[in-house]
């Protein structure tokens, strides 16, 4: 892995493959370029550099995480290294619990199980009339 002290800046859609928020990436790219990332409170490019010290507001499907760069890289290592690439804040670390539980409480919306043969003819009647 290479040192923040050897690299001054990083392009933004490699650096959130090395620090393990996309597999790919081209995931990362798709979601820069869908505005799912900002640096420092704006939008940005694939090819935005990133220098320690920016914030990243990342959101992931249901998940939003505000992290702070703390270290570059443009290898992906180990999980343990790319944990220590950045450090979330404490706002979103409880947003995030808090969303979880909420999860957790309000459990699985979807049916226990499928529609039988007279269930499924129901439905079909009642999207008909619609």
């Amino acid at each position: 892995m290479t040192a923040s002290t050897e690299l001054n800046a990083v392009r933004v859609d490699v650096w959130l493959w090395a620090a393990r928020f996309f597999k790919t990436r081209s995931l990362a790219k798709q979601a820069i370029d869908g505005g799912k990332i900002d640096v420092n409170d704006a939008g940005c490019k694939p090819a935005k550099t990133l220098h320690a010290g920016d914030r990243l507001h990342i959101s992931r499907g249901e998940e939003r995480l505000e992290v702070e760069v703390l270290a570059l890289s443009e290898k992906r290592g180990p999980a343990p290294a790319a944990q220590a690439l950045y450090r979330e804040t404490e706002a979103s670390a409880a947003a995030r619990e808090q969303a979880r539980e909420q999860r957790r409480l309000v459990g699985a919306a979807g049916p226990l199980r499928r529609p039988d043969k007279q269930e499924r003819r129901e439905l079909r009647r009642l999207k008909d009339s619609l």
